[in-house]
């Protein structure tokens, strides 16, 4: 009896270690909540990446309107779990690792909320929330349970927001002395037939209208780029087009940066198709300007550090700078494996900085942000 006491105590710790690594090895791909309806926007964008993340196991499906759930199988494939009408549902048989909700901004904050409960880390379709002082709640609570909560903010993952921040952290362009930003779409989607009856153009459904559907991404590049907050905005926001819509299809903001820098941003719908976006940052040794859209060199550079200042240019050459990156990234920091690619504060800076933007607008005067 000793003997074989002593056999399977050689035995036991290969075994248990064998099963060890098993626990890791499927802990290792995330469970993935895909919370929507049938209003969700960019689903197709994250059931994508989604798919071709190498960190995501499973996805579990959320939608009261069932709209999804064929697409969320197609592109998802064997990673495709189950879909269910509603989020306790899911939550009744799944503990998922990140939920990933896309839900108009007067829906989402329950859902985070209840995610949150569940012990889910969050990635939510911008902007999430109706107002600062829903999300700073949110934050508050995604914090004290050590979650993250990430605003969907892909631009970030992009090589050429990227190597841009990189460079001017290093010291590319000394001092920060000002910069100017646009990101213009089409006036041409705002008189498709229905469109009016699209949560984000209605203000008490969205919160607002261009700036803080699109120009909210251009805001929080212009922080992350130069690595300074904004601390005071003025501008105007307005229906210059004329659409019958309650929100605006045109902003324009000033901004003090917290650096002592001061800044430009116009926000709008004028074009016929397609996009132009720019962010251009001057300093005391030179200069650097991204053109996502609309330009023929993404990234162009200039500093006089150099023996012979040259303008310079940085091109992507990588396939997908947009929601595939960013969700691979959020999964993975889901799972502990690497930093978020925007952190709770982050989303909550930008939140505010939009929202007091709107209230400087309203007011007529320049609003420092909170």
């Amino acid at each position: 009896m000793r003997l074989r006491f002593f056999l399977l105590s050689l035995l036991l710790p290969w075994w248990a270690g064998s099963v060890l690594v098993c626990a890791d090895a499927v802990r290792q791909g995330a469970t993935v909540a895909l919370i929507t309806n049938a209003e969700g926007a960019h689903v197709s964008a994250y059931l994508a990446a989604l798919a071709g993340s190498g960190d995501v196991a499973g996805v579990v499906v959320a939608d009261p309107s069932g709209r999804f759930a064929a697409a969320a199988k197609k592109t998802l494939g064997a990673k495709f779990v189950a879909a269910y009408d509603s989020f306790d549902a899911l939550l009744a048989e799944h503990a998922p690792d990140l939920a990933l909700v896309s839900l108009e901004p007067g829906l989402a904050p329950a859902a985070i909320d209840r995610a949150l409960e569940a012990g889910c880390h969050i990635l939510a379709e911008k902007p999430a929330v109706l107002s600062a002082e829903r999300f700073h709640a949110l934050a508050r609570k995604a914090e004290a349970k050590g979650r993250h909560l990430m605003l969907a903010l892909a631009n970030r993952s992009r090589p050429e927001i990227r190597f841009a921040r990189e460079w001017i952290a290093q010291g590319g362009l000394g001092r920060i002395y000002g910069v100017e930003v646009h990101m213009v779409a089409d006036q041409t989607r705002l008189g498709r037939p229905g469109y009016g009856d699209n949560w984000y153009a209605q203000k008490a459904r969205a919160g607002g209208g261009h700036l803080i559907w699109l120009g909210i991404h251009w805001v929080d590049l212009a922080m992350l780029v130069t690595g300074s907050d904004i601390t005071h905005v003025a501008g105007f926001i307005a229906n210059v087009g004329g659409k019958p819509f309650d929100v605006e299809d045109s902003a324009t903001l000033s901004l003090r940066f917290a650096n002592g820098s001061l800044g430009t941003l116009t926000s709008g719908y004028y074009l016929d198709k397609g996009y132009h976006s720019h962010l251009k940052v001057w300093g005391s040794q030179g200069w650097l300007e991204i053109n996502l859209h609309g330009g023929e060199t993404p990234v162009r550079y200039y500093t006089t550090t150099e023996p012979n200042p040259t303008v310079r240019s940085f091109v992507n050459d990588q396939p997908d700078g947009g929601y595939a990156p960013f969700v691979a990234a959020g999964v993975r920091a889901a799972l502990g494996l690497e930093p978020p690619p925007i952190t709770t504060a982050e989303s909550e800076r930008v939140l505010k900085t939009l929202f007091t933007a709107y209230r400087a607008a309203e007011s007529g005067r320049t609003q420092a942000v909170p």
